[in-house]
């Protein structure tokens, strides 16, 4: 059962096959073999690489079954469209095409199994580059808001330094008149003068001032500190909406770029192996020698060729000798006397009667 599968998959005539020896269906057996497990690891790398993009089981197994039967298709025909003869370099032409071919299925069946098989490796490159560019990310966004934040930032700290400077003003201005009624400043003379009183008024009306500004300046500096805070929770909303975008960087792209940036030996060696397993049925093909079921096959081939041949060639010359029977026929025809009379009056007739319509039709016209 297993065994005609297997023949069945390397696309070999079952019928002719089982004429053939032991060891020459072996041969095939084998063949069919490698294009059924090279069909499976097409269904694998298919699966997980759908798996990758689309994070659904059910459709990456689907695509996966498509992707191994098409493989599988291709490999069959393939294997099965070489021809065995006895020249190496028309061998080698003709499957020259194929071997191309096998080469592109084996690196795009090799590429999700590398990113399969190199998984932590990748994880760590696609960290780092998440990482690299989240800080970019705050950068730019904190950026685009910076002109904002240091406008409202430089409002406060003036209205404070306002508040600083009419604070000094007052308490040098309490300094003044103190030092005044003291008598070691000023007029010097202690007592509370009319200079005492005048520079009292002046602290007064600069300490009501004083009031009036930091009444005015803390509503001003609540509303500049409310729109700070404001700034810095859309700047954190602006990272926060992007983070999801940057976790979610780990796509099929993403994983083969990261691919890219390992050491590429282990990388090459892994695609040289899958590269041996879908040409392998091609070169032991090229560089078997022609069996038993290669001749019977050629055999076959070779007489149904000559059958169809003959069969063309007698249709030509049964043309070409049918031509010139009809050719001597009519030429005999044509000096049989009896057969060119009846024609010759039949002619007659016919003229006649086109002749008489023809004047009929002219006397209707008149």
């Amino acid at each position: 059962m297993l065994k005609r599968f297997f023949i069945l998959c390397s696309g070999a005539d079952k019928t002719l096959l089982d004429t053939c020896s032991e060891g020459e269906q072996t041969k095939y057996v084998g063949v069919g073999a490698t294009v059924f497990f090279t069909a499976v690891m097409a269904f694998i790398a298919g699966s997980y690489a759908l798996y990758t993009v689309f994070d659904n089981v059910y459709f990456a197994v689907f695509f996966g079954i498509v992707w191994g039967l098409l493989i599988f298709n291709l490999d069959r025909f393939i294997v099965s469209t070489i021809r065995k003869r006895d020249n190496f370099r028309s061998e080698f032409l003709q499957a020259s095409p194929r071997i191309v071919l096998a080469m592109i299925i084996a690196i795009v069946i090799s590429k999700p199994l590398e990113i399969k098989i190199f998984e932590k490796e990748i994880n760590t490159v696609l960290l780092k580059e998440k990482n690299e560019m989240a800080i970019a990310n705050k950068n730019q966004v904190t950026n685009y808001f910076k002109g904002d934040v240091t406008k409202n930032q430089a409002e406060i700290d003036s209205i404070k330094a306002n508040i600083k400077a009419k604070e000094k003003e007052v308490a040098d201005l309490y300094q003044s008149y103190i030092t005044e009624a003291e008598g070691t400043a000023g007029t010097k003379k202690m007592g509370k003068g009319p200079i005492y009183k005048e520079k009292r008024a002046a602290h007064d009306l600069a300490l009501k001032q004083l009031d009036s500004l930091k009444t005015a300046s803390t509503k001003a500096i609540t509303e500049k500190e409310a729109r700070a805070k404001t700034l810095q929770a859309d700047l954190d909303k602006k990272v926060a909406d992007s983070k999801p975008i940057i976790d979610g960087f780990d796509g099929l792209m993403a994983r083969i770029t990261a691919l890219d940036k390992l050491p590429w030996l282990p990388s090459f060696f892994i695609m040289l192996l899958f590269l041996a397993v879908e040409t392998s049925p091609i070169i032991a093909k090229l560089l078997s020698p022609r069996g038993e079921y290669d001749f019977k096959l050629e055999d076959n081939e070779t007489a149904l060729k000559t059958h169809i041949e003959q069969n063309v060639y007698q249709r030509n010359l049964q043309k070409q000798t049918d031509a010139g029977i009809y050719d001597q026929v009519y030429a005999d025809l044509r000096d049989d006397k009896e057969l060119y009379d009846y024609k010759r009056k039949a002619a007659s007739e016919l003229l006649k009667l086109q002749s008489d319509a023809y004047v009929e039709k002219q006397k209707n016209v008149m």
